[in-house]
């Protein structure tokens, strides 16, 4: 399943030529409710949020379409307490759960190729080292996962 966000980043870019926009809005401009203002924050946290809306709806797709009650976030943007905040609500309202690594482990996708590799081992494939090769910017929905129970 994938996510393409260059419409969203575009939309993003282009709402910074509003005249509503404030890259720098005064204390005034900001205490002020009766303008319809937005600055680089509000920009930024409706883009967050949007996007990992988005993210969380993908994915609980992928887990009715694989019959998973499980996610695991990795990678960089696993770092961020809101994404895990918002996956854990959807993975609880079915009944799933969520598995995140800590900063430590969120730097690259090592940890989705340590668990792929750990899922394959225990069902039993075995890989000698000098077969072992490495395809940099492999898609995860092309490996062919034969050892699936």
């Amino acid at each position: 399943m994938d996510v393409n966000l260059s419409g969203i980043l575009t939309a993003a870019e282009t709402l910074t030529q509003d005249p509503r926009f404030r890259a720098n809005p005064t204390e005034e401009e900001l205490c002020d409710n009766s303008l319809d203002i937005f600055t680089p924050a509000d920009l930024c946290y409706s883009l967050q949020e949007t996007v990992f809306a988005m993210l969380v709806e993908i994915t609980e797709r992928a887990m009715a379409h694989v019959g998973s009650k499980e996610v695991l976030i990795v990678g960089g943007v696993g770092c961020n307490e809101r994404l895990q905040e918002m996956m854990g609500i959807m993975a609880e309202e079915r009944g799933g759960s969520v598995f995140a690594t800590d900063e430590r482990f969120c730097i690259d996708n090592g940890i989705m190729i340590a668990q792929a590799g750990l899922l394959s081992y225990r069902m039993g494939f075995r890989t000698p080292l000098e077969d072992s090769t490495c395809t940099q910017r492999f898609r995860t929905d092309e490996v062919h996962v034969a050892w699936r129970a």
